[in-house]
């Protein structure tokens, strides 16, 4: 086969009279970036960033340290805002209208990392209880009762924080997709108070829907990570500690104060109370909370022959002093992720029995056999408030036990100093 000559195309003879046909210049593939013939300047050693070629791709070397490139649309760590040890832009976000334990937990902690010179901002909350406090800080509070008006919320505001924290799942998603579709979006950092999994939307699981977008989750006890779906670091709620009350005797009063709720188990308390014939010795049971099982705890009561007794006092805003009065409390929920009105207890001094569940055990196991009865045992429960009731100098030493326990290993500062190390983690 002879060689192709001069007017062929391709090796094979061209017709005469045809028509050269000339290629254009090739272009380059878009999206494929060429690396720069340029060489570092060699009077410049010191220069933090440059570019060389290396196994056919560019390799970013950053102070003598070769990387890859990063994918387009992640931002680098700490390119959010925040400095290694500054100031972080903070969102605290929860879908409630309400003030109770987890708003509650919000509040203490929005204050506490205010003071410690953050930019905090909280979405969520009842307004009337939380704006005042939160106000005085310099904390914006925006109300949100709906998933979307968190959404809404976390969505106008993405561009000017560095980190969302999340509390339960409702607010969980309006934060995941109120920043869905931002190449460059705050870190979200997922609050567990319950000690249960984030539960299902219809046959879908929650967690599928929004768990691989959160940076990173906090328990609030050992009992809450050990029940939830995905890894966390677990940081203790904490409480300030409350000044001893003025030094008058504690009124032969226990104490139930939580939400009136099926959860709560409230009337293992009230039947503990009678099993533990305390009525005849002049001792009363004050229930402090509102809530669904209002009237059928009233009505226990009178089956009970507790009447004039028993007393529901409903929300009580003045709850620390309450706790002042009182002799001793008792919790009967058997699933508490930790326990804030244990803790609260513990921080004044008041004498505490509770069932031996959730977080209950991390607050109290250890300081007093009777303080822990078995979940959902009136007659249990019955038997150690008798003896602490007749108990009156061991009754004074479990609150001083209490109290030490609680600022050592329970305390606000704690919390927030915790908190803030998960935060900076994934910054």
């Amino acid at each position: 086969m002879r060689p192709a000559r001069r007017g062929d195309a391709g090796g094979v003879r061209a017709r005469p009279g045809a028509r050269r046909r000339e290629r254009p210049p090739r272009r380059p593939r878009r999206g494929i970036r060429r690396p720069s013939p340029r060489r570092a300047r060699p009077d410049r050693p010191h220069c933090a960033a440059r570019r060389r070629q290396g196994h056919g791709r560019a390799v970013l070397v950053a102070r003598g340290r070769p990387t890859l490139p990063r994918p387009r649309g992640v931002a680098p760590r700490g390119a959010r805002g925040a400095s290694v040890n500054g100031p972080i832009r903070i969102l605290h976000a929860i879908r409630s209208d309400g003030f109770a334990g987890v708003e509650q937990f919000v509040l203490r902690l929005a204050l506490a990392q205010a003071a410690d010179g953050h930019d905090v901002a909280v979405v969520g909350g009842a307004a009337e209880r939380m704006r005042p406090a939160l106000a005085g800080a310099g904390v914006e509070h925006v109300p949100a009762a709906r998933t979307i008006e968190v959404l809404r919320a976390v969505r106008r505001r993405a561009a000017g924080i560095d980190v969302v924290n999340t509390h339960m799942t409702a607010a969980d998603v309006g934060a995941v997709f109120g920043l869905a579709g931002r190449r460059q979006r705050p870190a979200v950092v997922s609050t567990r108070h319950f000690a249960q999994p984030r539960g299902r939307l219809g046959p879908v699981p929650i967690d599928a829907l929004v768990g691989g977008r959160i940076d990173a989750e906090v328990s609030i006890s050992a009992a809450v990570a050990a029940s939830v779906d995905r890894p966390s670091t677990v940081v203790h709620t904490g409480v300030d500690a409350r000044p001893l009350g003025d030094g008058r005797p504690r009124d032969r009063t226990v104490l139930i104060a939580q939400r009136l709720e099926p959860e709560k188990h409230t009337h293992v308390g009230v039947r503990a109370f009678a099993a533990s014939g305390l009525a005849a010795d002049g001792w009363t049971l004050e229930v402090a909370g509102d809530g669904s099982e209002l009237g059928a705890l009233q009505a226990l009561v009178g089956e009970l022959g507790l009447d004039g007794v028993v007393r529901f006092s409903g929300f009580r805003s003045d709850l620390p002093a309450v706790m002042d009065r009182a002799a001793i409390l008792i919790a009967p929920c058997p699933v508490e992720g930790l326990g804030l009105t244990v803790l609260e207890a513990m921080a004044g001094g008041l004498p505490v029995i509770a069932a031996e569940a959730g977080g209950h055990v991390e607050l109290l196991e250890g300081l007093d056999e009777r303080t822990l009865f078995a979940p959902d045992d009136a007659d249990d429960a019955g038997r150690r408030l008798r003896g602490l009731a007749d108990d009156e100098p061991g009754r004074a030493d479990l609150g001083a036990a209490e109290r030490a326990h609680q600022q050592q290993a329970f305390s606000i500062r704690a919390q927030a100093d915790g908190t803030e190390a998960v935060y900076r983690g994934v910054l």
